[in-house]
């Protein structure tokens, strides 16, 4: 597996330098450039499109990023490339055109959003998706999900490439479908060590879990979602190596 130690530089901008009110999306080309500009890291999510291509794209639904409601695995690729962002004068990109864009100049924290439903095996497409259009990247690059699924496959697909487990406390009211036998799995954060994975990226308001913290003293890079304010960032950093932020210049 590539070095982790430049991931970890530099703060993370949550889906790019979004400012709606700017012009600048979260997941936009917009974003990203501004991101790239003032120095930051970039985290993207990804989603399919109906045709399998991998597109920059947080929710399952468009409705609140496009003002049309429908899922975005629905439509192809060209058509969401056409489908304009709330807020700019663009469309929705794809991984390839955000590669392009970075081009290594900051490190990239792509995540997969989980497929199944219900973090369970019924992935791979998204993740064969991603792999393609990632062959070949040379800048600092990891690849992360929520679904130890996900990340074995990307395992599987990618295994120079640095992965972790996106993390958090699984409560009920954050993931109501998903079963609480499953949530409880996930809470322990299962299968770092097999999964191999450099790092989890767990949630700021849960850093002083137990979990966590072994984490963190058996060397595990900790990077954490998603600080909104330069308090809540100073405090965060007493565990985390790195943030990922949103709302304020971090």
């Amino acid at each position: 597996m590539k070095s982790t130690d430049a991931l970890f530089a530099r703060p993370v901008a949550h889906r790019g330098l979004h400012d709606l009110a700017a012009g600048r999306p979260e997941n936009s080309r917009a974003a990203i450039k501004a991101a790239i500009e003032n120095g930051y890291g970039v985290e993207i999510d990804l989603q399919p499109s109906f045709d399998g291509v991998a597109m920059v794209f947080h929710d399952y639904d468009m409705a609140r990023l496009t003002g049309t409601p429908g899922a975005i695995g629905t439509l192809s690729a060209a058509d969401l490339q056409t489908r304009t962002l709330l807020g700019a004068d663009e469309g929705i990109p794809t991984l390839a055109e955000v590669l392009a864009l970075v081009d290594g100049q900051v490190p990239l924290f792509v995540e997969i959003k989980d497929q199944d439903g219900a973090m369970g095996p019924n992935v791979g497409a998204l993740e064969a998706a991603a792999a393609e259009a990632l062959a070949g990247y040379a800048g600092p690059l990891a690849v992360m999900s929520f679904n130890p699924h996900s990340v074995a496959a990307l395992q599987d697909l990618m295994p120079d490439v640095p992965r972790g487990l996106v993390t958090c406390g699984w409560t009920a009211e954050d993931w109501p479908l998903v079963p609480e036998v499953r949530r409880a799995e996930l809470r322990g954060l299962p299968d770092l060590d097999r999964l191999a994975c450099a790092f989890i990226s767990h949630d700021v308001r849960d850093l002083s879990t137990p979990q966590v913290t072994a984490q963190k003293a058996a060397g595990r890079h900790i990077l954490c979602w998603t600080v909104r304010s330069a308090a809540v960032e100073a405090e965060a950093r007493q565990v985390a190596d790195q943030v990922t932020f949103e709302g304020y210049l971090a």
